[in-house]
């Protein structure tokens, strides 16, 4: 009997990795539900905004966001945590999916744990957040922000290096480490506009800045999608054991 090698990335006697591929899918869909903002009258300047001010609690929408927030989130830890069983036990790969875990567990945080108001685009709203009248969940939402950030950048980067290192997923490793240096350069961008706005020197491009930050985390979630995709469809007969090319007597 032939026997053929389970697709690369997965470990031996576990089925390929398709749900992985399909919850990564929808929870980046999820996560770019800020997409269609400017058809949807949100009141706020996407080239000036937080992202997370469309979920704050005085908005109009923000229900909605905080529910794609919550999904998104839940969505990308399950597939964290199903990749971990079913995938092949490699440092990177490891390190890869736990990262991924966290930033799913931080972005559902985040939707816990809205801003009461808008700050770029309310000046009261500054106002209290200045001299501190705001809820904690102000400064929670910072923290877990700040951590959904570096697990995205972390899953990135840990991922592309093992498609790139293990020869998996070649989609990820062909233009995995493009998306990572645009979305590291992004943070960089955001991180000095908070700064800016923060000390009261303008705005920066923030909402610009933090946007192009999530979609490019967006992009290479359904980049890691489609090359799961792809392994899993080419695997069955396509890769066959060295030793087992000939065919073996049936046992009598």
């Amino acid at each position: 009997m032939r026997r053929s090698l389970p697709p690369r990335g997965t470990r031996p006697g576990h089925p390929p990795p398709r749900l992985v591929a399909v919850l990564l899918a929808l929870g980046a869909v999820a996560y770019s539900s800020w997409l269609p903002e400017a058809a949807l009258g949100t009141g706020l300047d996407p080239v000036q905004s937080y992202v997370s001010e469309l979920a704050a609690t005085d908005r109009r929408l923000g229900g909605v966001f905080r529910t794609a927030d919550l999904v998104s989130g839940t969505l990308l830890v399950v597939a964290a945590l199903w990749a971990l069983a079913v995938s092949a036990r490699r440092r990177w790969a490891v390190t890869g999916w736990v990262g991924l875990a966290l930033f799913g567990a931080a972005t559902a945080a985040d939707s816990r744990l809205p801003l009461s108001c808008a700050p770029t685009a309310d000046a009261a709203c500054a106002a209290r957040e200045d001299a501190g009248l705001v809820p904690l969940t102000h400064a929670a939402h910072a923290v877990s922000s700040s951590v959904a950030v570096a697990g995205a950048l972390t899953a990135m980067a840990a991922l592309t290096l093992a498609a790139r290192r293990y020869g998996w997923w070649p989609p990820v490793a062909r233009t995995g480490a493009v998306l990572l240096v645009l979305a590291g350069t992004a943070t960089v961008w955001t991180l000095a506009a908070v700064a800016a706005f923060e000390a009261d020197r303008g705005h920066w491009g923030l909402g610009a800045a933090q946007r192009l930050q999530v979609l490019l985390i967006a992009l290479w979630l359904l980049t890691l999608a489609w090359a799961l995709l792809r392994e899993g469809r080419d695997a069955p007969g396509r890769r066959e054991a060295p030793s087992a090319r000939a065919e073996a007597p049936e046992a009598p």
